[in-house]
């Protein structure tokens, strides 16, 4: 078993005319949409012609693409391995908007791609693994719709509307949920010619949510996939509305898509969340049901202000140091009320459970040790 790396490597020989789209090319899509490409691929109404990927290799500014250092070694794999392929090595982009607001904690991103086959395929990006991001996925699962759920649907509707013909729409963690809501959202015409939503590991809605946004006209569309250790991706779901995947780490680090198996051309299948996990998302999911907005909005804010009591600025470091991200949990927990605390006690303990079970030689420390 490989991961999306090597997937590429396999089936990159095969056109979209000889093997259709596959969960696992929507995932290599979704991961391209995180690069970096301010001033290297047009924004919409430029006028300009779309990027080929082939060309982009010869950009002066190539380099600029895996500014992300912490991703920058898979990033820059997962880029070659398109680049070398019969699949991906003349696909176009095009419609490139990045923009951040902080007033509003939003942060948008969005990319337009043309297959060898003609289709189009919608990518939303989703947020990487500062503690920020993480707030802002929180932040649109409680709170609905927020400013980047308006903007994913305008997007989508001027995007659809530069081509003809079926498309597919996607996105991981964030870029799911946008995935989700612009084809609830968008106009009649637009929704007929979705082929697929690609949701992954991204938050879901508020029943109330899905109900007034019409999900029932594109339920059968929805492809979702979760890691079995999800967090985010569960919140707000049901059994019957995502399939579990095997990932190769454990715990939050799961949501990263580069750990998520791979055999053959499918993501290789778990039979369920762990149970553990599954049990802390529905606890977690009923009590935030019980909720009203301001009660949410109190909650989302003490989450991360309970987190960055950890010092860390990323998942990774919060995890690699978990000694110290927990001391700075226990004090920054003795201000929050009884009933908030409990919560955030079994969602830290699950974490810290996870990391107690993680595989020793797996390029993680024990963190027993």
């Amino acid at each position: 078993m490989g991961t999306v790396i090597e997937y590429l490597a396999n089936y990159g020989k095969y056109t979209f005319g000889e093997l259709p789209m596959t969960e696992v090319d929507s995932l290599a899509l979704c991961q391209l949409s995180y690069l970096k490409f301010d001033g290297m691929v047009p924004e919409p109404g430029s006028g300009q012609e779309p990027a080929v990927l082939k060309e982009l290799a010869e950009h002066p500014d190539y380099e600029k693409l895996f500014a992300d250092v912490r991703f920058e070694k898979n990033n820059r794999a997962l880029f070659e391995g398109m680049l070398q392929s019969r699949r991906f090595g003349d696909l176009k982009l095009d419609n490139y908007v990045n923009f951040v607001e902080k007033e509003w904690e939003t942060q948008f991103s969005a990319l337009t791609c043309t297959l060898n086959d003609g289709v189009h395929y919608i990518a939303f990006r989703g947020t990487d693994e500062t503690i920020v991001g993480w707030k802002e996925d929180f932040n649109m699962a409680f709170l609905s719709p927020v400013p980047g759920q308006e903007y994913s649907v305008r997007y989508l509707e001027e995007a659809a509307a530069g081509f003809e013909g079926p498309f597919y729409v996607g996105g991981h963690s964030k870029g799911g949920n946008l995935a989700v809501y612009s084809a609830m959202n968008c106009a009649p015409e637009i929704q007929d010619r979705i082929l697929k939503i690609y949701s992954m590991d991204g938050p879901g809605f508020r029943p109330e949510v899905m109900e007034r946004c019409g999900f029932d006209k594109i339920s059968d569309r929805v492809v979702k996939i979760l890691p079995n250790s999800s967090l985010v991706g569960m919140l707000f779901e049901s059994d019957m509305h995502f399939q579990v995947v095997k990932s190769r780490t454990i715990g939050l680090l799961q949501h990263d898509p580069y750990t998520w198996l791979v055999k053959g051309n499918h993501l290789v299948r778990a039979n369920d969340l762990y149970e553990r996990r599954k049990s802390m998302d529905n606890t977690l999911n009923e009590w935030i049901l019980s909720l009203d907005e301001v009660q949410l909005r109190t909650f989302v804010d003490t989450l991360y202000q309970v987190i960055t009591a950890s010092q860390a600025d990323n998942l990774i470091d919060f995890t690699a140091e978990w000694k110290r991200s927990l001391n700075g949990i226990i004090n920054a927990l003795k201000e929050v009320d009884d009933e908030t605390r409990e919560i955030l006690r079994k969602m830290f303990r699950s974490l810290i459970q996870d990391l107690f079970r993680a595989p020793a030689g797996k390029g993680r420390k024990d963190p027993r040790e």
